[in-house]
């Protein structure tokens, strides 16, 4: 029988671990010195070296050779998995006052450790506290936060690192070699790239395709994506140059053609993600779509959900025009309070700061560059009509309450075809923000006529129109007019 490559490559020694430099030079620095500890915990990811590293240190402890092959009588290794009662770790607990067989430890590797019931914890935890001169213990999990801190605190941690891409090619590339795979180094990148920071992952993952491989064009990163179901390369890079050329229609066709092919949003998601991972540093405009696509793998609908996400970031952002108030418009000599009675005189639609003028936390001007702009659609058939604030607020309160709810309590200012909402919040901005909702508020305002608008949300109140008022507003930091009848 044939021997699947991850066993056969298995390290036998501290020095050929890959990628745990900062564990093995501890534990070598260690057994060096004659210091061995009575309990050890390997935590970390899967697949990265905490069981070999467990049987090599078992071995090391006892001064014994280690082949891979084989088992020592006095080296005990138990699967927490199959083994986590509580009488099982009795029954250990009573094996283990027997003294060894033949080596001057007994150690015991109890792999995925976290999987002990509550009870089983309880009864390991006093041979733990006391356990016999002649016993060692090496506890293995992937899961350290499902331990009890009793247990933690009585052995010695060492935390075990996820590969990086560049030691697993390294590696992957000098196992192909020895047994004679052909593949090149774009399939070793997406080979280690799938193994997410696995060993054993990424060598079972090349063992699986070299049985598969043409004898003349090797492991090709073309078999791979065929054979796990990925996107091409291209496709995901031309999502990107879509995304940035603002075509949603052209994206749209992408990710049908990608789901008539097979290959789930899901993954196309993930491979974005990495992607976007990697350019990140040079494209640093793509980071809210890079934590908008962690939301893809959680939707119900993963296809509608990626699609959403990859149209809302190719969709023109508007630049409405706004009524910043960079610095004031009046030169001002006087005091703040001087210039507020001043104003209240001339201008009695404003009152001073505790009354008329109320405080906000930013300035009125604070325009928002990452709102959402208007999703692509159809154009609507039918006669447009002119806005009508009124008649938006009504048909949302009959048919989105959740967003009637916000739009009711804010201001709004029409230019062109640009509609500014005022939430006078940044909790109601983004609400209104939200891909739940905004698509709620073009429905409605396609309802009423107004189907060419696009929609601007700014967190803050209108600003003044008169300029004193503005002025007194911007020195006060901010604040809202009201009139005179509302007092």
């Amino acid at each position: 029988m044939t021997q699947a490559l991850y066993r056969k490559y298995r390290s036998k020694s501290l020095d050929e671990i890959v990628g745990q430099q900062h564990i093995t030079s501890l534990l070598k620095k260690a057994l060096d010195q004659g210091r061995i500890a009575h309990a050890y915990l390997l935590t970390g990811p899967r697949g990265v070296g905490k069981t070999s590293v467990a049987r090599i240190l078992a071995h090391a402890i006892n001064n014994l050779p280690y082949t891979g092959d084989g088992e020592h009588l006095d080296i005990i290794e138990i699967d927490a998995a199959s083994n986590n009662g509580v009488e099982d770790v009795r029954d250990l607990r009573e094996k283990a006052r027997i003294a060894p067989v033949s080596a001057a430890k007994k150690v015991y590797i109890i792999d995925e450790v976290h999987m002990l019931s509550k009870p089983a914890f309880n009864a390991l935890l006093k041979t733990l506290e006391e356990p016999p001169e002649h016993v060692v213990f090496i506890l293995a999990t992937t899961d350290v936060e499902k331990l009890p801190a009793t247990i933690i605190s009585r052995t010695q941690r060492f935390s075990f690192r996820a590969i990086g891409r560049d030691d697993a090619v390294k590696h992957l590339r000098q196992i192909a070699d020895d047994e004679k795979i052909k593949i090149d180094d774009a399939a070793l990148a997406l080979i280690a790239e799938r193994g997410d920071g696995s060993f054993r992952d990424s060598i079972s993952l090349l063992d699986q395709l070299s049985s598969l491989a043409d004898d003349k064009t090797g492991i090709t990163a073309e078999l791979i994506e065929s054979t796990l179901g990925l996107a091409p390369t291209n496709l995901v890079e031309n999502l990107l140059a879509t995304v940035e050329a603002h075509d949603v229609a052209k994206i749209a066709q992408l990710l049908q053609q990608a789901s008539d092919d097979g290959i789930s949003s899901t993954t196309i998601a993930n491979q974005l993600m990495a992607h976007l991972e990697r350019i990140i540093a040079e494209k640093p405009q793509f980071l809210d779509l890079l934590d908008r696509l962690l939301d893809v793998s959680k939707s119900s609908h993963p296809q509608l959900k990626l699609l959403s996400i990859l149209g809302m970031a190719a969709a023109p952002k508007a630049a409405p025009k706004t009524a910043a108030l960079a610095t004031p418009v009046l030169e001002v000599s006087a005091t703040v309070e001087e210039l507020a009675r001043q104003a209240t005189r001339e201008h009695p639609v404003i009152k001073p700061q505790k009354t008329a003028i109320k405080s906000e936390p930013a300035l009125l001007a604070t325009t928002d560059q990452t709102a959402p702009a208007k999703p692509a659609a159809k154009k609507p058939t039918g006669e447009a009509k002119p806005f009508d604030w009124d008649a938006l607020i009504e048909y949302t309160r009959k048919e989105y309450v959740p967003v009637y709810s916000v739009l009711s309590k804010c201001k709004y200012e029409l230019d062109g075809k640009t509609l500014t909402i005022y939430t006078g919040n940044a909790f109601y901005k983004k609400k209104l923000d939200d891909p739940k909702y905004s698509p709620m508020i073009y429905s409605s305002l396609e309802a009423i006529g107004s189907f060419e608008l696009t929609v601007h949300t700014i967190p803050t109140v209108p600003a003044p129109k008169d300029s004193q008022a503005a002025a007194v507003a911007a020195i006060m930091g901010g604040g809202e007019e009201v009139s005179v009848e509302a007092l």
